[in-house]
């Protein structure tokens, strides 16, 4: 992988390690750009126990794209009427979104009770730490029966783009001012900028997976979003890749959105489109861009996104990267 033709790109956030947790590893040497690979691993509480609940996608409408956001009509597929019905189980929705320039962006989102748990990759963050950790390369077991969806997580960690803490282990010092998912002992998730939005005092943090700045704010792109160059190296400095992200939107639920070929500021129209109150970019370029999606929960897994290079069922065998797990309780 290339590294960003930003060398500079974390030099402005100062980090601040929580004290209050076990710091594991220290940064060794300063990478002279950001790496396009990805992540980390981590894992919330034992799922409960299985309870079946039934997965289903809404008939898609087309509305209107707003002022500023620059794209086409986009597909919902969640009418207004069906929001109440939708929270009574957990789902998983797709649909696809086509932006100004032509981008296909993949949209998924995660509807009713669900519950995160972020996974440690086999070789990032890796063996070093696999001992201190329950949710390893592979999800199996219990939670392989009530899984719904997994998608990838960010950079990698010698990447420096920002901090890691699983299951209360901070693998890399958290960052002030970057944007983070933030998984409780529940297995609650919300994403916010670190030190401004998260942690809430008094917040059970579990894990943290950050990674740069908010791609979305406030319901809208930022101005970093449309400046391509800010994030991450890409295979040969190509402006259209592989990329990815993760929003949230005003009722809690979390929103992925993904395509083969893209840039930042089509994911952060896309996910403001669809919802998203606030956003960070995950991992990007095609052998890492992964999502898994299951019908019913602990069902049969596909890959809706047009072109993934790897088949859903990776992170059954084991991956080697972070990724989260989405699960529907029992």
């Amino acid at each position: 992988m290339l590294p960003s033709r930003s060398p500079g790109i974390l030099e402005r956030v100062k980090a601040r390690p929580r004290k209050h947790r076990t710091c594991i590893a220290r940064a060794v040497g300063v990478l002279a750009g950001l790496c396009a690979a990805a992540a980390c691993s981590s894992s919330p509480p034992a799922p409960p126990a299985a309870s079946p609940a039934t997965s289903a996608t809404s008939p898609a409408t087309s509305a209107p794209s707003p002022a500023g956001l620059g794209a086409s009509p986009v597909v919902r597929t969640t009418p207004p009427a069906a929001n109440v019905a939708a929270r009574v189980r957990p789902h998983v929705i797709v649909s696809q979104l086509r932006t100004a320039d032509g981008s296909v962006v993949t949209v998924a989102v995660f509807r009713g009770p669900v519950q995160y748990v972020l996974h440690n990759g086999s070789q990032d963050p890796g063996p070093r730490y696999a001992a201190l950790v329950r949710a390893g390369p592979a999800v199996s077991g219990a939670e392989r029966r009530h899984l719904l969806a997994a998608f990838n997580g960010g950079f990698l960690l010698r990447s420096r783009a920002g901090g890691y803490e699983q299951e209360g282990h901070v693998f890399r010092a958290l960052r002030h001012g970057l944007a983070s998912l933030v998984i409780d002992r529940s297995g609650q998730a919300r994403i916010g900028v670190w030190g401004v939005d998260v942690p809430a005092p008094g917040e059970a943090v579990y894990s943290v997976r950050q990674n740069l700045w908010a791609l979305v704010q406030d319901g809208r792109p930022t101005a970093e979003a449309a400046r391509w160059f800010r994030w991450g190296g890409t295979i040969g400095h190509a402006e259209y890749v592989a990329r990815s992200a993760l929003g949230q939107d005003a009722s809690g639920d979390l929103i992925y959105a993904a395509s083969m070929s893209t840039v930042p500021e089509d994911l952060a129209v896309a996910l403001a489109r669809s919802g998203a109150r606030i956003a960070m970019e995950l991992d990007i370029n095609p052998e890492w861009i992964q999502l898994a999606v299951a019908h019913t929960p602990g069902g049969s897994l596909h890959a809706p996104i047009p072109g993934q290079v790897r088949s859903p069922t990776q992170y059954l065998r084991g991956w080697t990267r972070d990724f989260i797990a989405v699960l529907a309780p029992g």
